[in-house]
């Protein structure tokens, strides 16, 4: 069987609406054999949402196959997760794989696109706030485990999470 065709290319705001529907399709569907129902209540359609301003930040990127269509998506920023300072650390911002199209290389292959452009901004250690489901996954590219940490979302609304680390 032949390799389907992917393209990596920066995200833009018109490809909102693809990146908001993959998410909230996908999220709720892997997740859901790793947290509880509460969590995937009160949680899961916080994070399951596109965010407009990392979009269109020039640090975010789609996976296309070749119709078209967004597969996955993810990208990372300055600075580490919660500081919004730059430094030589970066951290990976809504990495999403769809979810019917798991191990055919659409998250390996943007990763390493990630890899490229966070070496390319002076990022020399990339740090993630990995679900329970995504960290095998991170663990396969590089990333160690740093422990479990709680991503605050809104006060009161919390999501377990597990901080990972790569260096680059």
């Amino acid at each position: 069987m032949a390799t389907p065709t992917l393209t990596v290319r920066r995200a833009g705001r018109t490809d909102l609406a693809a990146i908001d529907a993959l998410l909230a399709k996908t999220y709720p569907a892997l997740l859901k054999a790793d947290y509880p129902p509460s969590v995937m209540v009160t949680a899961v359609p916080l994070i399951a949402r596109a965010n407009p301003a990392l979009v269109a930040s020039g640090h975010y990127f789609v996976v296309a196959d070749g119709e078209g269509r967004v597969v996955g998506a993810g990208g990372c920023t300055p600075g580490r997760p919660g500081a919004g300072a730059a430094g030589p650390a970066g951290h990976v911002r809504h990495v999403v794989t769809d979810h019917r199209r798991l191990r055919e290389g659409i998250g390996r292959r943007l990763l390493e696109h990630i890899f490229g452009h966070a070496r390319g901004e002076g990022m020399r250690v990339l740090l993630a706030q990995a679900t329970r489901t995504a960290v095998p996954f991170y663990a396969a590219m590089g990333f160690v485990s740093l422990g479990p940490i709680e991503v605050e979302l809104r006060p009161g609304i919390t999501f377990p999470a597990v901080a990972m680390a790569r260096t680059l």
